[in-house]
């Protein structure tokens, strides 16, 4: 199958969509919701990119070079952001995000 080759990015992918989902939902009930606004914002577009670069993957798309490197930057636009609140949502995030960066560089 095509996308064996690419199955520890896959899982990586996965975790950070779990991850991301789990920060938005948890920043959506934080006291200041409007102070976690862009962390909102890049969780739902760090979630929606590493979930179609998961799918696109399992399907064997010519361009993952192409979509990995694009991955790789909102993820670390959503890590750098997560980073900035205490909320251990937020630092996880922040890890998961991090991680699947490094992931997605290795293949852009």
């Amino acid at each position: 199958m095509a996308h064996e080759q690419h199955q520890q990015l896959i899982q990586t992918l996965h975790e950070c969509v779990g991850a991301c989902n789990h920060c938005y939902d948890a920043c959506l009930k934080e006291e200041d919701v409007n102070m976690m606004a862009e962390c909102i914002r890049l969780d739902r577009e760090c979630a929606d990119i590493c979930a179609f670069l998961e799918q696109a993957l399992m399907r064997g798309t010519p361009f993952a070079s192409d979509l990995a490197a694009v991955c790789a930057k909102i993820c670390e636009a959503c890590g750098n952001e997560c980073q900035k609140h205490d909320h251990e949502h937020c630092q996880k995030c922040a890890e998961a995000c991090f991680k699947c960066a490094e992931a997605c560089k290795e293949i852009a």
